[in-house]
């Protein structure tokens, strides 16, 4: 038996040690590889958006072709309101599905179904969901409107907090709940008192992740919200949210709307990342 003092001498030229050093070096390289785009990206925002934030950014609406000056703050709160409405109609509806598929689904055909269909519906290209509320809410309406939006951002939301939280809620120890009803709480109450509190962590952070894409979609927006210059006056009016912004911008021939543009990406992909670090945050936090 070897003794833990004593050292375990290696032949740098042996097969095992070079095989181990060449593929070590290889997975930093496909590491260092898979960071660069993002890397470069977040140079390129920091370069060309920082120049331009100010708290002008904030507090102006964005400027119409030939306007001076200018902010996104009409966009940032479009965004704000649309992802709100579509949080509050999909955290409650993935919620309340990833309830029933770990507790109460099982193996059931009807959980089987809603779990095939949630997969199905997390692989949606988002102009689909933007079609699908276009038909729904702005025919119904006759006119583009923030709800519309909040509703296609919702469709792309419901799958991932329903997958995300019946994951989360699997992870809760069975003696926990076994305990919960051992002392005479109802199934409901054992769910509603000590699985989700228990579980509140990962919850949070499938939220947070679900809202971090919906704030960055561009297409479904297109189809529903459109855009406006000015201030949200409404929730059935259109609305103006910081990804479309960025879409017209950018392909503007005019240089304080370009300028706008990349101080509006810079925003928006600082909020998303913020979020991401939130959620990862969270999913690490020990549950109490």
């Amino acid at each position: 038996m070897i003794d833990a003092a004593q050292t375990i001498d290696r032949n740098p030229l042996s097969l095992r040690t070079v095989l181990s050093g060449s593929l070590t070096a290889l997975t930093a390289l496909a590491t260092a590889l898979a960071l660069l785009p993002l890397l470069s990206i977040a140079v390129m925002l920091v370069q060309k958006g920082a120049p331009h934030l100010s708290m002008q950014l904030f507090t102006q609406p964005t400027p119409e072709a030939l306007a001076v000056g200018g902010g996104v703050g009409n966009a940032l709160i479009g965004t704000i309101v649309m992802v709100g409405l579509a949080s509050l109609i999909s955290v409650p509806v993935g919620l309340l599905a990833g309830i029933y598929l770990a507790e109460f689904g099982g193996g059931s055909k009807s959980a089987s179904i809603i779990r095939f269909s949630a997969r199905v519906l997390s692989g949606l290209p988002s102009i689909i969901a933007g079609v699908f509320a276009y038909a729904l809410v702005v025919l119904a309406v006759k006119r583009f409107n923030a709800v519309a939006g909040g509703v296609a951002l919702s469709l792309l939301m419901i799958p991932f907090v329903t997958l995300t939280a019946e994951q989360a809620l699997r992870s809760v120890p069975n003696k926990l709940r076994d305990a919960a009803l051992g002392l005479g709480a109802t199934p409901t109450q054992m769910v509603f008192f000590v699985v989700l509190p228990t579980a509140f962590s990962s919850l949070a952070t499938g939220v947070l992740l679900a809202v971090a894409r919906a704030a960055g979609e561009t297409a479904p927006l297109l189809f529903t919200a459109l855009f406006s210059y000015g201030w949200l006056h409404g929730a059935w009016e259109p609305a103006p949210s910081m990804a479309v912004m960025i879409y017209q911008f950018s392909s503007s021939p005019y240089d304080n709307q370009i300028q706008l543009a990349w101080a509006g990406s810079l925003v928006l992909v600082s909020a998303i990342l913020l979020l991401n670090i939130v959620g990862r945050s969270l999913s690490r936090a020990p549950n109490d």
